[in-house]
């Protein structure tokens, strides 16, 4: 073929190719979007949902196991991580909207074995925001519950409660502890009991039925060899819930007040979005995290940034509480060996997102993620 001609055609192929791109419908673009991160991170399964204005759209690829090939769809269950917090959160609002807590008390007067320890200065706010001083993890030694009291009582922080922010599992887990002693029932069944069923959340669980196994989706850990999360003190309060694609963009609807839900559960998800501290470029919530409008994805990143779970972090307590707010983007990420989460928010647009996998995910690229699928969508808050 003549030189000139070779040239022509493979001009016209790229033109062919260009064209192709921009008429991809925004569905199409969204799972090319998928397909390539799941082969550049080796994820077998992904779970995606998109909410605009109440229509819901379902992104589904990959399998939920490597052995059963089992396709993902949006009832495939997959393991929250610390997602998880913002239903412990939740369900402690409510107590506090019926009267049994307040935001303001000590933990010790809810738990007089913990009386004359630090936990006399330690409030159960400083508890749903990271600000207590506890450490990321419970320490492997801790058993069982005798054994995680002594932990607590012998327990110093390594600064005043509520002068720094250090992302923790036994602080949330307390909260949880206390939430469900004063509504009279074992975490797990006030869980399952209240929250879980007032927000027909029918496919989510902390401990997964026995007729739900068959959608439990196999996790990978970072060498893919199958794992799911190990049972451990805490493990219901901090990062046990399973959950759907489906029951999740509910949840998050229902936290944009798009869905109903009854008034003192409303009540409730309005106190998890006040903002209580700033910390860098965002505003803790009771375990949301909140960004002001317009946002850009390097402010995302950086407070998604892992060091703002394994570093502790300079803050500002915000006297009052800033009040939810309508145009800000909300956000939380979950993971566990196995899964990785996404949850972002949007109430002045009635936005919501959920991005589910069954295997870590850096969450920086879950973020960027997130962006680009919510640019797809027609998302305002993404420019």
């Amino acid at each position: 073929m003549p030189l000139n001609k070779t040239k022509a055609v493979l001009a016209a192929a790229l033109l062919f190719t260009a064209f192709a791109a921009c008429a991809a419908s925004p569905e199409q673009s969204i799972n090319t979007l998928l397909r390539d991160e799941m082969a550049q991170y080796g994820i077998p399964g992904v779970a995606v949902a998109v909410s605009v204005r109440g229509q819901t759209t379902f992104y589904n690829q990959g399998v939920a196991s490597k052995t059963t090939h089992a396709p993902v769809t949006s009832k495939t269950l997959f393991e929250i991580g610390s997602l998880s917090k913002t239903f412990t959160a939740a369900l402690a609002s409510y107590a506090v909207v019926q009267g049994r807590l307040d935001y303001s008390s000590s933990a010790s007067q809810y738990l007089p074995e913990l009386s004359g320890s630090t936990f006399d200065h330690v409030t159960l706010l400083n508890l749903a925001t990271h600000t207590s001083g506890l450490p990321l993890q419970v320490p492997d030694e801790i058993k069982n519950d005798q054994q995680l009291m002594d932990y607590y009582r012998q327990w110093q922080p390594p600064a005043t409660p509520g002068s720094v922010r250090v992302y923790s599992n036994p602080g949330i887990g307390l909260l949880g502890v206390i939430a469900a002693k004063t509504l009279g029932q074992p975490f797990s069944t006030a869980m399952a009991q209240q929250l879980l069923t007032a927000f027909g959340l029918h496919n989510s669980y902390l401990h997964v039925p026995t007729v739900a196994m068959p959608r439990y989706a196999q996790g990978y850990d970072k060498h893919d060899a199958p794992v799911r999360v190990s049972p451990g003190m805490l493990d219901a309060e901090a990062y046990g819930i399973k959950s759907t694609s489906a029951d999740l963009i509910r949840y998050l609807n229902i936290n944009m007040r798009a869905v109903p839900v009854a008034p003192a559960w409303s009540q409730a998800l309005g106190l998890t979005q006040q903002g209580y501290f700033t910390v860098g470029g965002y505003t803790q919530g009771l375990m949301w995290e909140r960004y002001a409008l317009p946002v850009t994805l390097d402010q995302l990143l950086a407070g998604n940034d892992s060091t703002n779970i394994t570093q502790p972090q300079p803050l500002r307590a915000l006297t009052p509480p800033s009040p939810a707010q309508r145009t800000a983007w909300y956000n939380k990420t979950g993971s566990t060996n196995g899964f990785s989460a996404y949850a972002v928010f949007i109430p002045e647009e009635q936005t919501a997102l959920i991005i589910l996998a069954n295997k870590a995910w850096p969450n920086a690229q879950r973020v960027e993620t997130a962006w680009k699928i919510l640019g797809l969508a027609g998302s305002g808050a993404v420019r």
